[in-house]
């Protein structure tokens, strides 16, 4: 698969990831010769807010300060991204963090080491035209529920709304229809009666009245009625070989992540707006600056993990993966996530 290269990245320095070559360990970060590591990281949808700190930190001067030449690359869906990491094309995800929990369960080890957020940031939009029909997950049965990709997190989080309201899995149909103008377009053709995504098209569906806002999980309350907790979603996360083997590098990563989360809490979307790439607006700033406002809150201030939220997590999942309810008396939470460089990067900063 070829990496999509995005907007903002730093030219290669010295070294490919392992794995692109037969002769490399997947698992080595090379040097170059300036000693600055070459870290390359998978966006599942860069232009997403949710998403929004990986480009942020790379905008704000965050991976330079730390000696990073960071290189980050777009995939439509967090399932996508997924397979780069484990295909060795990446060192990095910027995905939701209920990935290391699937992936947990088919055997695989992988953690998230920075939380951006404890709630998914993602809502579930109805079409304007069956907003009377489709009150709750109740009313799911029967219909076409947009995804960004089948065993994305937009995915889990579907079945988990449906089964919260007694439809399973097989009695709907899920369509894969992407985010942002793909997502739009299968609305607005009716390929689709609801579907989850986030901002900015949920300010775009909104503003043009489009569509309407079943479940709104951007917020603590709102994530809490939907999904009886807290859900951590979007994070940096990395094959726990990775993290083992380069613990210093982890730790600069983790060092920008949480400058970039603290630069987010004391600016307002305006000036957020201002230091991203004039694409991510989509040709009207208003409109994402709106997208902003609504989904900023999200964002922890500090990038460590819930721990009620992880268990939170376990439960739903328990509850509506085929791939998690036989194994989830197994799963080990303490392997999907770690605190300590997190908790190492506001040490420094405060001495």
């Amino acid at each position: 698969m070829r990496l999509k290269r995005t907007v903002g990245v730093v030219a290669a320095l010295a070294v490919t990831l392992a794995g692109v070559t037969a002769c490399r360990d997947s698992r080595e970060i090379a040097l170059g010769t300036t000693g600055k590591p070459h870290i390359k990281i998978m966006v599942g949808g860069l232009s997403k807010v949710i998403y929004l700190p990986g480009q942020l930190a790379q905008q704000i001067g965050a991976y330079q300060r730390q000696g990073l030449d960071v290189e980050l690359f777009d995939q439509p869906s967090g399932a996508n991204a997924e397979t780069s990491l484990l295909a060795g094309e990446v060192q990095g995800v910027i995905g939701f963090y209920d990935h290391t929990i699937d992936l947990q369960a088919k055997e695989q080890c992988i953690e998230s080491v920075v939380q951006f957020a404890n709630v998914p940031g993602e809502a579930e939009m109805v079409a304007t035209a069956k907003a009377g029909q489709i009150r709750s997950g109740a009313d799911f049965k029967g219909r076409n529920l947009g995804v960004t990709s089948l065993g994305s997190s937009t995915d889990f989080l579907t079945k988990a709304l449906a089964l919260r309201g007694g439809v399973t899995s097989k009695e709907y149909t899920p369509v894969k229809v992407g985010a942002g103008q793909t997502f739009i377009s299968a609305m607005n053709q009716g390929s689709i009666d609801a579907g989850m995504t986030t901002d900015p098209t949920i300010a775009q569906l909104t503003n043009t009245g489009q569509a309407k806002v079943l479940y709104d999980m951007r917020t603590v309350e709102g994530t809490k009625a939907a999904l009886g907790g807290l859900y951590p979603a979007s994070s940096l996360y990395m094959g726990c070989e990775i993290v083992k083997r380069y613990p210093d590098i982890v730790q600069k990563l983790a060092n920008a992540y949480v400058e970039t989360l603290k630069w987010i809490s004391t600016h307002s979307p305006e000036q957020v707006a201002a230091m991203m790439p004039p694409s991510f607006a989509g040709g009207d700033k208003a409109l994402y600056v709106k997208s902003l406002r609504d989904s900023l809150p999200m964002f922890t201030k500090d990038g460590r993990m819930d721990p009620a939220g992880a268990q939170n997590v376990l439960k739903v999942l328990g509850e509506s993966s085929s791939n998690v309810k036989p194994k989830k008396d197994k799963i080990d939470l303490s392997q999907t996530y770690t605190t300590k460089f997190v908790d190492a990067a506001h040490a420094q900063a405060a001495q």
